[in-house]
């Protein structure tokens, strides 16, 4: 069942500001849920930039960047999107703030008012709840899954789920790290005889919850076995921006607009240099014609 936050009209300044994290701060309690405490470490990192100078900090401003920016390519506002594995929802609240309505999708049901706790102004709809087993068959323009499918051990079956989900014309946006980042050690999907051998610790949360990483030529795959192609992917993220391999330690004294220089560099690279040079894949998924 869908529990409808009431959606107070927006100015297109409204909309702007959004996009800056015009999320409600909330006031650290030990009176909260476990996975409150646990959530709340991320929103000062993620929205609240009390420690903006970490190499997290930077990827996930740079990650929500082209998101967003996908998301508002292909969707105006008043379209139905789908976040899914949401957890604190913060991309649902930035969303819900651009415009679109946004039902927030999580296992952990606790998770929602601490939601509704940040929540400024927009629509938004709960729906917790193992995805799997959710019927939403064709109901989104837009379907999420940000930093999602290496958590599942089973990402084909997962990507057609999601596929089942969209309008037609619908899209998909989907950020993962990059399997072929020179640092990854994690396995390829495609490299597993039995990946139901992982699906006792599927869906845990944070980086220790990764169980395959995705390499492009395995998105392409992926996507093609659910019957999408992709319309549009992006390498982002690379090791200073990262804070990789002790580059965090320059974050803390270098311009940004150096740091910010450096992406634009290394993202100017060749696929084959930038494949192995950056964090994260940002993608563009839609229905094949």
């Amino acid at each position: 069942m869908f529990l409808l936050i009431l959606y107070s009209s927006l100015s297109k300044k409204k909309y702007q500001i959004a996009t800056k994290g015009m999320i409600k701060k909330l006031t650290y309690s030990q009176n909260w849920q476990e996975t409150w405490k646990y959530s709340y470490p991320y929103d000062l990192l993620e929205v609240y930039g009390d420690n903006n100078l970490t190499g997290y900090a930077h990827a996930y401003a740079n990650r929500r960047k082209h998101t967003l920016e996908l998301i508002q390519k292909i969707a105006k506002p008043g379209a139905k999107v789908l976040d899914v594995a949401a957890a604190q929802g913060n991309f649902t609240l930035y969303l819900a703030e651009l415009g679109y309505e946004v039902t927030w999708n999580d296992l952990r049901e606790e998770l929602i008012d601490y939601v509704k706790l940040k929540w400024e102004y927009g629509i938004v709809n709960y729906a917790p709840g193992n995805i799997f087993d959710l019927d939403f068959d064709s109901q989104f323009d837009i379907v999420l899954i940000a930093e999602v499918i290496e958590h599942v051990a089973h990402p084909d079956d997962f990507l057609r789920k999601i596929a089942q989900m969209l309008k037609p014309g619908g899209h998909i946006v989907i950020s993962t790290p990059n399997g072929e980042y020179f640092k990854n050690q994690l396995p390829r999907f495609s490299d597993c005889t039995d990946p139901s051998l992982y699906e006792e610790v599927q869906f845990k949360p944070n980086s220790d919850g990764h169980i395959f990483l995705i390499h492009l030529d395995e998105l392409e795959q992926l996507t093609h076995k659910a019957g999408l192609v992709v319309q549009d992917i992006r390498l982002i993220t690379n090791s200073l921006t990262n804070g990789h391999i002790k580059l965090h330690y320059l974050l803390k004294i270098l311009p940004e607009a150096w740091v910010t220089t450096c992406e634009k560099l290394t993202s100017s690279m060749p696929l084959a240099i930038k494949r192995k040079l950056h964090t994260t894949t940002v993608a563009l998924l839609t229905h094949a014609s």
